[in-house]
């Protein structure tokens, strides 16, 4: 439908008011909320996710394409109990204790959000049993969690014990700028990824 396309492209573009007004046609239209949902918001912001990974855009684009979405998303949430809107999954995020840093990991929440994710953010600097109380309460889909200094990046690994230990056997997918594959490995992450994107295609799969 031309107008879903509308707002996947205006969504691209950054422009959360028309945004708005299109999410506002098509309901008046008659569409359902979870086609817009699908073929208008995630369809723009999967684009976007994409051109990120690919270097075409950057930082800045990603979060002003990421405010429209969140405009669109929320004249739509009120709907989605009535119209029984299913998510893809339920994702857990936090950046690890003694890490302050919050981009990478407010990227990664913004791309599972527009995969269609419900995300549950913890913030920054999050101890192991925040991690282990919110999966209890929440019963994720996925864990994730995030961390860009070496020395605060150890604390992954002590996540995952205890959460092991308690008996969570939810998924976990780490990353940030000092994180490799060989580390994540070394403690027992069941997924790493480079960038958001990575991250959002490597759990559907993983989930599928």
């Amino acid at each position: 439908m031309e107008i879903l396309d509308k707002i996947a492209v205006t969504l691209e573009d950054g422009d959360a008011e028309t945004v708005l007004k299109l999410v506002d046609s098509a309901l008046q239209d008659g569409i359902a909320v979870q086609t817009i949902l699908n073929e208008g918001l995630i369809k723009g912001m999967t684009s976007v996710g994409r051109k990120f990974r690919d270097g075409e855009i950057f930082i800045p684009e990603v979060l002003i394409a990421a405010r429209a979405m969140t405009r669109g998303i929320s004249r739509l949430e009120p709907l989605f109990a009535q119209s029984g809107v299913k998510t893809r999954g339920k994702l857990i995020i936090g950046t690890v204790q003694d890490d302050l840093h919050d981009i990478g990991k407010n990227l990664v929440a913004i791309m599972f959000k527009g995969a269609g994710f419900e995300v549950i953010d913890l913030g920054v600097n999050v101890a192991a049993e925040k991690f282990l109380a919110a999966a209890r309460q929440h019963q994720p889909d996925i864990i994730g969690l995030s961390a860009l200094l070496t020395t605060t990046m150890v604390s992954m690994g002590t996540i995952i014990k205890k959460l092991r230990e308690a008996g969570v056997r939810t998924p976990v997918i780490v990353g940030g700028a000092p994180v490799s594959e060989e580390y994540a490995n070394s403690i027992q992450a069941d997924l790493f990824a480079r960038n958001a994107m990575e991250g959002v295609d490597k759990v559907l799969q993983y989930l599928n």
